[in-house]
């Protein structure tokens, strides 16, 4: 077997794939701001990291990975404020998750995974209302990384909401694509304790709002690539035991 990247084969090589044991794996980010020191793109970068470190995984599983090219656009008002973010409606991220699934359904595909590493919270919900309009059509397995038991596996700053920008991301991005970034930036950064998910459990609507001026939350000059291997091993680990889960026949192991 080997991992297979959608947008780099054939249409016959696609129909050719084992509809039985393949699994589709979407990477889904965002173009936003990520404080001063990282891309727009790190939420795109984290969630092709974690597809990748599931690939192996999924393979000793007898599975075939199939990577398909990542939803980059995404809602993403949180930092509508800070230039470079893009910002699609609710509506469209949910049909363009669901025009993805639905595809997918009428070539045969059984399952689309989804690996999301942007956290706004309408993001999160088109993604969750895009499950439940392909109810019918897909298995959609979505590991909400937010959500328990998953955010439980993750780094203490992850878990404190406090995340955005911070030692989490960027210690990922030293790790997946280090040139990408602004190390002179990062290490003289403050850190900015605040947290994001309380800010959001508040009703705040804005980084600017929620306490990041700098459309970063956390510790980033704290970051190591170090730290970002094991958080992107963990991903990996956490996407794929969504796909075994959500695999197994009725009952588990049980005779």
């Amino acid at each position: 077997m080997s991992v297979h990247r959608f947008e780099r084969m054939t249409w016959t090589e696609v129909e050719q794939l084992d509809r039985a044991i393949t699994i589709p794996l979407l990477p889904v980010g965002a173009i936003e701001a990520h404080g001063p020191h990282l891309p727009l793109d790190t939420d795109v970068i984290i969630a092709k990291a974690m597809v990748w470190a599931a690939t192996e995984l999924l393979e000793a599983e007898g599975l075939v990975p199939l990577i398909l090219p990542p939803v980059s656009y995404t809602a993403a008002g949180f930092a509508s404020g800070f230039a470079g973010t893009i910002s699609p409606t609710p509506g469209a991220v949910r049909g363009t998750i669901a025009g993805i699934g639905r595809s997918l359904a009428r070539h045969g595909f059984r399952w689309l995974a989804v690996a999301n590493s942007h956290l706004d919270p309408v993001n999160l919900a088109s993604i969750r209302a895009a499950v439940d309009v392909l109810d019918d059509a897909i298995e959609v397995i979505f590991p909400d990384i937010t959500r328990k038991p998953w955010a439980l596996r993750l780094t203490d700053e992850f878990k404190s909401g406090a995340c955005h920008g911070g030692q989490y991301e960027t210690s990922i991005v030293m790790a997946a694509q280090p040139d990408q970034v602004r190390e002179d930036v990062r290490s003289g950064l403050e850190d900015v304790a605040a947290s994001l998910a309380e800010a959001i459990q508040n009703g705040k609507t804005s980084f600017e709002s929620a306490g990041g001026p700098r459309a970063y939350f956390g510790y980033p000059a704290r970051a190591s690539a170090e730290e970002g291997t094991a958080s992107v091993a963990i991903l990996g680990q956490i996407l794929c035991d969504a796909v075994t889960e959500a695999l197994a026949p009725p009952g588990g192991d049980a005779e």
